[in-house]
């Protein structure tokens, strides 16, 4: 099984809610959206920008919207007790039942 390991930290300064930070992944992933609008020039704009440069601005909104989602995991944990390393083993064996993963060649 191939995967994308990135560690990001918990942000200091901040007093998410759980509310709060689905509002926050919200408004990333429409900026996520608008990046990808702008890269297949779906967005009705003259874009001006290198076809890089645009993918970088993709690659930082989709990072935004992993920290955020990162942001909600510690919320669900700190603020509301859930196990997430049990719900990742259980996202795991959904992803498995459903035929999403393949272990091996």
């Amino acid at each position: 099984m191939e995967t994308k390991t990135i560690g990001l930290p918990k942000l200091n300064k901040l007093y998410p809610t759980l509310e709060s930070t689905a509002l926050k992944l919200m408004e990333e992933a429409g900026e996520l959206s608008e990046a990808i609008g702008k890269f297949r020039g779906m967005n009705g704009e003259t874009v001006d920008l290198e076809d890089q440069q645009v993918l970088n601005l993709v690659t930082r909104e989709l990072l935004d919207v992993a920290q955020t989602a990162i942001t909600m995991m510690f919320v669900l944990e700190e603020q509301h007790g859930v196990d997430l390393n049990r719900s990742l083993d259980e996202h795991l064996e959904k992803l498995l039942e459903k035929g999403y993963l393949r272990f091996g060649s």
